[in-house]
Order: structure tokens, then C-alpha cells, then sequence
């Protein structure tokens, strides 16, 4: 038998490794599919998530403006019911 002859055992031995090695590109291969769709749909989450927020804000914002030009009518109304009754003290 020479050097480079390999046995029966070390042969099976080596297509073993070989073997478990498929195996194991395999299943990471299937880890890593399964985390990048997981990625993707947390990116999606996210992306929804910040929709939502902007809505908010803005909504929040438009509330605001609406606050405050009612608190601005109330104020000339109530300019307007003040020199009404000071023109009701003078006729009076």
C-alpha cells in the first residue's frame, strides 16, 4: 500500500466530515433566509410604526394650531363683550 492510499475507514471518515459539513452549510443557509426575512419584516414594522408617529405628530400639530386660534377668538370676542358692556355702563 502506498502513501497516498487512503483505508476504507479513513475514506468513510472523511465523507462523514464531508457530509456533516453540508449539513451544516444547509442549515445555516436556512438560518440565515429565516433572519433576513425576520429583518425584513421588522423593517417593515418600523417603517409603519414611524407612518404612524408622523401621523401623530402632525395631527398633534394641527390641534395645536386649531387651540390656538380658538383661544385667539375667544380673546377678541371677549374685547368685544367688554367694550359692549362699557358702552352699556356709559348709556346707562
Amino acid at each position: 500500500m502506498s502513501a497516498a492510499a487512503v483505508s476504507v475507514d479513513e475514506f468513510q471518515a472523511l465523507e462523514q466530515k464531508v457530509l456533516q459539513t453540508v449539513e451544516l452549510i444547509k442549515k445555516e443557509r436556512e438560518a440565515r433566509a429565516h433572519a433576513e426575512a425576520e429583518r425584513k419584516a421588522a423593517e417593515e414594522e418600523l417603517a409603519a410604526l414611524r407612518e404612524h408617529v408622523e401621523a401623530q405628530s402632525s395631527s398633534a400639530s394641527s390641534a395645536t394650531k386649531q387651540l390656538e386660534t380658538l383661544q385667539r377668538e375667544r380673546e377678541t370676542v371677549r374685547q368685544r363683550v367688554e367694550a359692549m358692556l362699557a358702552q352699556m355702563d356709559e348709556l346707562l
